[in-house]
C-alpha cells in the first residue's frame, strides 16, 4: 500500500501541475463529471499514476507526467475595468485577453483582484504552484495602497490592526501605515496575509471609511515594477521563479528556466537588470500597444 501511495499522486494536482488549469478549477471540473481516468467519472480524492488514460470532456490529455517544459510566471499589472475570469457574462475584458499565448498550458491567476482594483498580478503555468501560493496556510503577505474616504481615527486604526469579524472570521491588517493626503481623502498602506474576497474594502467599512481606489503594489517578496504600467506584463527569469517555488515549499528542480531562455522567448536580448523587458499585449495576437495609465 505505501509503494502504491508513493507511485500515485492525487488526480487534481496532476492536472494542475501539468497546467490544465487551477486546483479550484480542477475539482470543479471532476465535481460535474467532467474527468474521466481510463473511462470511468473521476471522484475527488482518486489517484493516478503514469499511465492512467486522463480525459477532460472526452478529450484525452497526454503527457501528464513527461517535461513539459519549465514553468512560466508573468507578473501583470492589472488595470481598473478587468476581471480575472476567463469568461464574463457581460462580455467585459479579462487579464487573459493581453497575455503571451500558450500551447497546451493554460495561465493560472494566483488569487484574484476585482473589477475596481488594479495592481499586481501574478499568474503561472503551474496551477499547483498557484495552489499553493494563494493558500491561506502560507501566510504571504499582500500589501495594497489605499485611497480611503473618511477619518478611522486612532481608535478605528487600532481596531484594523486587532482584528474585526466578517462573516464571523477574524481579519485584520498585519500593518497600517499613514501615507500622503489630508483630510477626508488619505492614502494608506496596509498588510494582509490572507487575501480574503474584498478584505481591505470591508475592513475600512467596519470602521466607517470607504476605499475610492486600491493597488495591489506586492505579493511576498514580488513588488509591481514602477516602469511596468496598467495592462503590461513581465516574465520571470529562473531564479526569481525558484524562489517562488521556494515560498511555497515546492521543489524547485523544474520551477524554471534561465533568463537568458526567458528573454529569448520575449524576443528580446537579455537586459542587464533583474527582470525582463517590460511587454504589452493587445486583443489581437501581435498588436502591441501602448498601455494607458491606471486610475486605481
Amino acid at each position: 500500500m505505501l509503494l502504491q501511495q508513493r507511485l500515485t499522486e492525487r488526480l487534481q494536482k496532476v492536472l494542475a501541475r501539468a497546467g490544465a488549469g487551477s486546483r479550484r478549477e480542477v475539482e470543479a471540473w471532476i465535481r460535474q463529471g467532467r474527468v474521466t481516468v481510463d473511462g470511468v467519472a473521476a471522484t475527488l480524492g482518486i489517484r493516478v499514476a503514469p499511465g492512467c488514460r486522463v480525459a477532460v470532456d472526452g478529450k484525452v490529455l497526454r503527457q501528464l507526467y513527461a517535461a513539459r517544459g519549465a514553468s512560466r510566471v508573468l507578473l501583470y499589472h492589472k488595470p481598473v475595468g478587468e476581471i480575472c475570469s476567463r469568461d464574463d457574462p457581460s462580455g467585459r475584458p479579462t487579464v487573459f485577453d493581453h497575455l503571451p499565448r500558450l500551447r497546451g498550458r493554460r495561465w493560472v491567476t494566483v488569487g484574484r483582484l476585482d473589477f475596481n482594483t488594479s495592481g499586481l498580478l501574478i499568474l503561472s503555468t503551474d496551477g499547483e504552484l498557484a495552489h499553493r501560493l494563494m493558500h491561506p496556510s502560507t501566510g504571504i503577505e499582500r500589501e495594497y495602497l489605499c485611497r480611503v474616504r473618511g477619518e478611522p481615527g486612532r481608535l478605528g486604526l487600532s481596531r484594523l490592526r486587532e482584528g474585526l469579524r466578517l462573516n464571523g472570521q477574524l481579519c485584520r491588517f498585519e500593518q497600517v501605515t499613514a501615507r500622503r493626503g489630508q483630510g477626508t481623502n488619505r492614502w494608506y498602506a496596509v498588510v494582509v496575509r490572507e487575501g480574503r474576497y474584498r478584505e481591505v474594502r470591508r475592513l475600512w467599512s467596519k470602521v466607517g471609511c470607504t476605499v475610492s481606489r486600491l493597488t495591489r503594489i506586492r505579493y511576498g517578496s514580488l513588488r509591481l515594477p514602477r516602469r511596468l504600467r496598467a495592462g503590461q506584463w513581465i516574465e520571470l527569469g529562473g531564479p526569481q521563479i525558484s524562489e517562488l517555488y521556494q515560498l511555497a515549499g515546492l521543489n524547485s528542480s523544474s520551477a524554471g528556466t534561465s533568463a537568458a531562455a526567458v528573454n529569448a522567448t520575449c524576443g528580446e536580448r537579455p537586459p542587464p537588470q533583474p527582470l525582463p523587458a517590460v511587454k504589452s499585449k493587445g486583443r489581437r495576437q501581435g498588436a502591441h500597444r501602448r498601455a494607458p495609465r491606471t486610475r486605481g
